[in-house]
């Protein structure tokens, strides 16, 4: 057998900004909280819910749990222990008012900020901000994701 004199091919080093990164420290910007906020999103449209709790989701803030019938928020909110709610006004069965009045009710679970989330006002008419009637707070929809996560950062626990 003969050997030829070629030499294999020396491995190649692929630039900085193509190579994968190395053991460098990541960006904190992209390091998940230890403890993310819990949300408790209730809306009859399971679309709203989905759409919201995908996008909240992905700022790696958030932990975010989605109801779509009312009936099912008291147990949701035993099991889960949100750190903020953000309620529906308008639903088929039990309007998120009712929802609302049952939580503030029962002594395990009357401080849970809640933030309603209503079609009823717009933003026109709320001038694009969160409005506060005594102590509830309402965003108009549709609501725009950067307002959102401003709304939960003011008014969720922790």
């Amino acid at each position: 057998m003969e050997m030829s004199g070629e030499q294999p091919p020396a491995p190649v080093t692929p630039p900085a900004a193509t190579r994968p990164p190395g053991p460098t420290s990541p960006d904190p910007a992209c390091i998940p909280p230890v403890n993310p906020k819990r949300i408790l999103l209730v809306d009859d449209d399971p679309a709203v819910t989905r759409s919201l709790k995908l996008n909240l989701e992905c700022t790696l803030r958030y932990d975010v749990r989605t109801e779509n019938d009312a009936r099912c928020v008291l147990p949701a909110v035993r099991q889960f222990h949100p750190d903020l709610i953000l309620l529906d006004v308008v639903m088929p069965g039990m309007d998120g008012c009712e929802v609302a009045a049952r939580i503030h009710t029962d002594q395990e679970l009357k401080d849970t900020p809640i933030v309603f989330l209503t079609a009823l006002a717009t933003n026109e008419d709320t001038g694009g901000r969160t409005t506060v009637a005594g102590s509830t707070v309402y965003l108009a929809k549709p609501v725009m994701l950067d307002e959102l996560i401003r709304c939960i950062e003011v008014y969720a626990r922790k």
